[in-house]
Formats: C-alpha cells, sequence, structure tokens
C-alpha cells in the first residue's frame, strides 16, 4: 500500500486510509469520498519492495530496512525517490519507489553509502520494484537509472525514456490537477 510521504509539514488523515503527508496548503475534493481535504500531498511511498512478504521477516537471508532490502540473499533493493515536476507549482512531486539492483551495485552504493562525494558515482542500472495503481499500465520492472545524492539524500530514479504512463510524466511533468488525482486515488485504494 502507498501511503508514506517523507516532506511533512503534519499529518493529513483520511478516515477510511490513514495519513499521507501533505506540502501544500490549497486542499482539495476527495473524488474517492467526496470530502474536502485540507492539504494535497506530493509525496507518496511504499515501505517495501512489491516482492516482499510477511514470511520473509523470520528469513535469516532477508532483510527490510528504512533504505535496503534483501530478499533471501538473491534480490537486492534500495529505496529511491522519483522526482515528477510539477508544472504550476513550486515543489515536485515524489514518489517514495524500491528499485532492484544486481549484487555488484548493490555492494557498491553500499561501499560509498556514508562517503562524501558519492553523487559522482556513475548511475546504477535497475528494476523499478514498486506497483504504483494509479497507472493503467504496470510498473514493476521499468528499467531505470539510480543516481546517488550526496550523504543524507536518498537516490533519485530516471525511468528509462518510453511511452509508459510514469515515463511520460516524469519527462513531461504534471499539473496539480493530477497531482490532486493521485491523492484522491491513493487515499481511497484497496
Amino acid at each position: 500500500m502507498l501511503a508514506l510521504g517523507y516532506r511533512t509539514r503534519g499529518p493529513l488523515t483520511c478516515r477510511r486510509t490513514g495519513t499521507v503527508s501533505p506540502v501544500i496548503d490549497h486542499g482539495f475534493a476527495c473524488h474517492g469520498c467526496g470530502q474536502q481535504h485540507g492539504d494535497v500531498p506530493f509525496s507518496f511511498g511504499s515501505p517495501a519492495p512489491a516482492y516482499w512478504r510477511e514470511d520473509l521477516e523470520h528469513d535469516d537471508r532477508s532483510v527490510l530496512e528504512d533504505e535496503i532490502c534483501i530478499i533471501q540473499a538473491q534480490h537486492y533493493f534500495v529505496r529511491a525517490r522519483l522526482v515528477i515536476p510539477v508544472l504550476d507549482a513550486d515543489t515536485d512531486f515524489e514518489w517514495g519507489v524500491w528499485v532492484s539492483l544486481s549484487v555488484a551495485n548493490f555492494r557498491r552504493m553500499l561501499d560509498v553509502w556514508t562517503t562524501p562525494g558519492r553523487e559522482q558515482e556513475p548511475a546504477y542500472f535497475g528494476w523499478l520494484s514498486t506497483a504504483l495503481p494509479v497507472y493503467p499500465v504496470e510498473t514493476l520492472n521499468l528499467r531505470t537509472e539510480v543516481h546517488t545524492e550526496r550523504v543524507g539524500t536518498r537516490p533519485h530514479v530516471v525511468l528509462e525514456p518510453t511511452d509508459h504512463p510514469l515515463a511520460v510524466e516524469q519527462r513531461d511533468g504534471i499539473s496539480t490537477a493530477r497531482v490532486r488525482e493521485i491523492a484522491g486515488l491513493l487515499l481511497h485504494q484497496g
């Protein structure tokens, strides 16, 4: 389930689904419940890769932490930001996503995790590992480049330039109306 933001000024709570993170104060009329919500959330994220299962919590070869995930010592994931420009706002929209990396790239990323200047690293190839249910076409396994940022900042993801709706939105940007649409859909998913 997507509902965790990481740029916050206070919680926005929907009675049916919980809390998301607001970042601007214009509010929106929710198509999911018909009510007015006080703030428009400009970030949503997933707490785990789509491939994580609860039974893996007891698997010694698997780990889920805030920024990394390993599944059965075979699949390696890093949490990242997929940034989408918002054309009529002063802030971008961000998806908090997970990306799978090769073991070599995962190890390299961990090797430089706390190293100043790590943002100079070349991009790592990865597969998007977060299902984003607001798109008509599956988002799992889209090809990405993962770019490290300065220490203390999550990496950002650039999708391969395709005609997938998510790639088009990242490349061309979206409106605040689209952000409101995404928020309404996610507040009332499931």
